[in-house]
């Protein structure tokens, strides 16, 4: 057995805490930060969070934030990669596929290729990557259909990180993922409690600890209260109406919530006092 079988990327890269001095994040709407505002209106997310956590131990911290709603994974490895590349930054957090594996029509193999040459082409500049796997929606009711699909994709993305020794965050297995206190009225992003969570567990797995475990692994002191049955449909029935409705439509007519949209932090700059 190997030494990259007996420890997996996230455990063992864990075992280190270098410095790190610049951070650039990639990927779609979980990385711009939906569903998790600030007063202001903008969105802050797990990675401004982490940028946050990163820089309050590093003088000089640089962090840029690429990702946009609704970008799919050849925009987010085209574009947003070859900004990436240019910034050279020590780490890359990657999240991507979300919104090509909710298209029943896509290959997952062949976005599985596109997730791999990407990763590949970071790890051969020699920046450290943290990949985020998809999350268990079988706890969603409609959205669980997707849950094969999603399943087999996070797979690959295993073995994508074990084939480019790098980091994985399995958002599947952490069952404080599968509770609705960390999740937005639209199914689809966290909330402020939900980027905690994920922010947590990236900062474990970077050597560089935000708290105990039970900041991931157990954030309530006490179980979710499950709503009757009868108001669990009322519910789904007005999530319908409010966000699957809409999306629907936008598919059928090609947009895309992104439309028009830039990243909200385009430059790796350092962070200024009052984010740190």
């Amino acid at each position: 057995m190997t030494d990259l079988e007996m420890n997996p990327p996230d455990r063992m890269q864990a075992e280190t805490s270098a410095v790190i001095r610049s951070y650039v994040a990639i990927g779609d709407s979980i990385t711009e930060g939906l569903d998790d505002p600030n007063p202001d209106g903008s969105y802050l997310g797990f990675a401004d969070r982490l940028a946050q956590h990163l820089g309050a131990a590093t003088s000089g911290f640089r962090y840029a934030n690429l990702a946009v709603r609704g970008r799919r994974s050849h925009q987010i490895f085209g574009e947003q990669l070859e900004q990436t590349l240019k910034f050279a930054p020590e780490l890359v957090t990657v999240n991507a596929g979300g919104n090509d594996v909710l298209r029943p029509n896509t290959n997952l193999d062949r976005l599985a290729q596109q997730f791999d040459d990407g990763v590949r082409r970071l790890r051969e500049a020699g920046i450290r990557v943290v990949i985020l796997s998809g999350y268990d929606t079988g706890w969603i009711p409609v959205l669980r259909v997707y849950r094969g699909r999603i399943a087999v994709f996070s797979m690959h993305l295993r073995a994508i990180a074990e084939r480019n020794d790098c980091d994985i965050v399995d958002l599947w297995s952490m069952n404080a993922l599968n509770d609705p206190r960390a999740w937005s009225t639209d199914r689809l992003h966290f909330n402020g409690a939900g980027h905690q969570i994920v922010t947590a567990r990236i900062a474990e797995i970077l050597g560089q600890p935000m708290g105990g475990r039970e900041l991931w692994a157990h954030p309530w002191a006490t179980p979710n209260l499950q709503l009757p049955r009868i108001l669990r449909r009322r519910q789904t029935r007005k999530w319908a109406v409010d966000y699957l409705v809409p999306w629907l439509s936008r598919r059928a007519m090609g947009r895309s919530s992104g439309d028009g949209r830039l990243p909200k932090r385009p430059d790796m700059t350092e962070l200024a006092p009052d984010e740190d």
